[in-house]
């Protein structure tokens, strides 16, 4: 979000809730304690999404890290499926399925 559109919104909301006060109230002191409120409340809410924000992406960058270390193959022993042999699998249970489903039409 660009910082033009941020600021008017952040000020739409601090307006909106010192106009309400207002009207509810008719005393500038609540309002001005209550839009300091607001304001402090709408801070903390920024700084907690991006605390979440910041914990989350280092969750998901442990785990590629993890996805990286157990997806080699060289410790094991084992070596991955060659490209034939997987395409190869692939078509014969396609096959398989076509056929399949084409007994299942069959009276």
């Amino acid at each position: 979000m660009p910082f033009r559109i941020f600021c008017r919104v952040l000020g739409l909301v601090l307006c909106s809730a010192a106009l309400t006060v207002y009207f509810a109230s008719h005393s500038i002191g609540t309002v001005v304690v209550t839009t300091l409120a607001c304001s402090l409340l709408l801070q903390l809410a920024y700084f907690a999404s991006v605390l979440f924000l910041i914990w989350r992406s280092g969750c998901v960058s442990r785990a590629g890290q993890r996805a990286e270390h157990f997806g080699t193959c060289k410790e094991v022993g084992s070596q991955p499926p060659d490209h034939y042999e997987v395409t190869n699998d692939s078509a014969v249970l396609l096959q398989r399925d076509q056929m399949l489903a084409i007994s299942l039409l069959l009276p």
